[in-house]
């Protein structure tokens, strides 16, 4: 058993793509024309880190309910955990490349976390060994 994706909602697909590939350097693994239940034109738009097995399908609100959970998945906590082998050179990659960072980093007992923003305003933590 294992988990295959994770949805991510927001306003749109091009401006997640280039934040998700772009910023965070993941891959752009799928995106393709698809349709809602009702027939409606969507795209089936799936990105993940290299290497990784799951994925985040980035999903584009359709209606008002799913508008106001653009940026709050998760009721404002954090919700996503990308861990990567180098923090400082992920850090200072992703602060390069506009990533909003809501904490600096610091050290747990655990590693090295910062939380930063997603392109919708969820939070997640940047995770490296400490």
């Amino acid at each position: 058993m294992r988990i295959g994706l994770v949805t991510i909602v927001v306003d749109d697909y091009d401006e997640a793509i280039g934040f998700f590939v772009g910023a965070l350097g993941f891959e752009l693994v799928e995106d393709s024309p698809s349709l809602t239940n009702d027939g409606r034109p969507k795209r089936w738009v799936v990105v993940r880190p290299p290497g990784a097995e799951t994925g985040v399908l980035l999903a584009r609100a359709d209606g008002e309910r799913q508008a106001g959970a653009v940026g709050n998945q998760v009721a404002g906590r954090v919700g996503f955990f990308l861990e990567v082998d180098d923090f400082d050179a992920a850090y200072e990659r992703m602060t390069a490349a506009g990533v909003e960072f809501a904490t600096s980093p610091r050290t747990e007992e655990y590693g090295r976390v910062a939380v930063f923003l997603d392109i919708a305003g969820n939070r997640w933590d940047l995770l490296g060994p400490a």
